[in-house]
């Protein structure tokens, strides 16, 4: 009798699981179907059909995607089309004596200043690791409110943007500048 019992005990425990995993599977493709754009047709979709859908949908973000990159890298003048051996593009390799290794690309800074504001964009390769956390260092050191710090990568490149406060003084965010200009290219500016 004791066996009969747990039998049907385990055998109920396997139908409500296989319940609960049909549910969460209706909910998991009926999120999928709501981020995927549908035709204007009035008549339901299978599920095989709504995860056709999707998957071509992914598909097509993919391409979209890709081309985007390569137009972006071809407007930062980054010529994508000439791969060395290992696959990646091949840039100059530079050392300088701050601690940053440029194995790939040597950074490009553009600052921007706009009344109190500062801008300060910066454009490295991976392997630049410190520069983000040197410029952080530099702008305070020159009394700048740093705002908003944040970064993207984009397969080997990384985008810096810095925005701070630096009042209405036209002379600090030429010091500023200069002095952010010449950490980058290595010349000086030493803290």
């Amino acid at each position: 009798m004791m066996e009969n019992i747990l039998g049907t005990s385990s055998r109920g425990d396997r139908k409500m699981i296989e319940r609960n995993r049909r549910s969460h599977m209706r909910v998991l493709c009926s999120q999928l179907s709501s981020l995927v754009p549908h035709q204007t047709s009035k008549e339901m979709i299978s599920l095989p059909d709504q995860l056709g859908e999707a998957t071509n949908y992914i598909k097509k973000l993919q391409i979209k995607l890709e081309k985007m990159r390569n137009k972006k890298l071809s407007l930062m003048g980054i010529n994508n089309n000439e791969p060395n051996i290992s696959g990646r593009q091949s840039y100059n390799n530079n050392n300088n004596n701050r601690g940053i290794v440029m194995g790939s690309k040597s950074p490009k800074v553009e600052i921007h200043h706009m009344g109190s504001t500062l801008i300060v964009s910066v454009i490295t390769g991976l392997d630049c690791h410190f520069i983000f956390n040197d410029f952080i260092r530099i702008l305070h050191q020159e009394q700048a409110d740093v705002v908003n710090a944040s970064y993207s990568v984009l397969q080997d490149t990384v985008f810096h943007t810095i925005h701070c406060q630096i009042g209405e003084s036209s002379n600090r965010a030429q010091r500023i500048s200069e002095r952010l200009k010449r950490f980058v290219s290595g010349s000086g500016g030493a803290f």
